[in-house]
């Protein structure tokens, strides 16, 4: 005898959308809205809400800092087709100046703050600046820039303040407060080596417009910097292991560009120089990506 369809399969009972509200409404109104925890709960997210506002602004000024930091260096590749070269330098100290002011920015954000909860925040931003000071210190004095000599830059004073009240204006006297902002070693290494990208193109424009000695010079310079890093190898940060084949692939060509130039120099037309140059360079990353 067969049995009837369903039997022995009881069928669960249907939630009640309308019973669980209710429930939710009734736990909701015996919550005491002074109680202790309720009251923890309210200044922990108050004070997440607070940290996440000031990320998103060093977000925006690191942001700001990138933007200027390579149209400085973007002026500063000129050096190589001008006459007066002093010129470029010091409309480069201009954009550099505004840029210290947004990093004001951040120190002032940072005040009282830990600076490595934030880090993330604004280190893309001064890793370009740290790029942009060292490549205009490399032109102007053909020598690496030391990390103290960036961080004695970013020293920022704060001034008067004054406040209004009814008719009069009260003037608060201060004294000046320091700020300092101290840029870490990662972020300056990391900044160093994104130069050596551009001290290679830098390499190129000069053959390209005659000038025969500044290869000489960048190679010898890239040489340093390559042993430095190697001398780091892989017992410095991770990032700067990455950065570390960038540096050779860079080392590479300045030094190609140079064993061109002193065996085939005198072969090939000034004016043609970069052409072969950017040429080999392309060759050269070919076989490094096959490789």
């Amino acid at each position: 005898m067969s049995k009837r369809e369903g039997e022995g399969c009881p069928r669960k009972k249907k939630t009640d959308g309308t019973q669980i509200q209710k429930n939710d409404q009734r736990e909701t109104s015996n919550i005491n809205p002074s109680s202790a925890v309720l009251s923890s709960f309210r200044a922990f997210q108050q004070e997440l809400d607070t940290k996440h506002d000031k990320y998103e602004r060093l977000v925006k000024i690191s942001r700001d800092i990138t933007i200027e930091s390579k149209r400085t260096i973007f002026l500063l590749h000129r050096v190589t087709s001008v006459p007066n070269v002093e010129e470029v330098l010091e409309e480069a100290d201009g954009k550099l100046d505004s840029v210290r002011q947004k990093i004001g920015q951040i120190a002032e954000e940072l005040r009282g703050e830990d600076l490595y909860q934030f880090h993330r925040a604004f280190t893309p931003g001064i890793q370009e600046y740290v790029e942009a000071v060292s490549f205009q210190h490399f032109i102007r004095h053909r020598t690496l820039i030391s990390l103290e000599e960036i961080n004695a830059r970013l020293v920022f004073m704060r001034g008067e303040k004054e406040d209004a009240k009814s008719d009069q204006v009260m003037t608060v006297r201060q004294e000046p407060a320091v700020l300092t902002f101290q840029v870490t070693p990662t972020d300056y290494l990391l900044g160093v080596a994104d130069l050596t990208g551009e001290l290679m193109r830098m390499c190129i424009s000069s053959v390209g417009n005659g000038d025969m000695d500044t290869p000489f010079q960048l190679g010898g310079f890239l040489r340093e910097v390559h042993d430095g890093f190697a001398y780091i190898g892989n017992t410095g940060p991770y990032e700067v292991s990455k950065k570390l084949h960038t540096l050779r692939q860079s080392l590479a060509k300045v030094e190609d560009a140079c064993y061109t130039l002193r065996v085939r120099g005198s072969e090939i037309p000034k004016h043609m120089l970069a052409d072969v140059f950017s040429s080999r360079a392309v060759l050269l990353d070919q076989d490094e990506g096959m490789a």
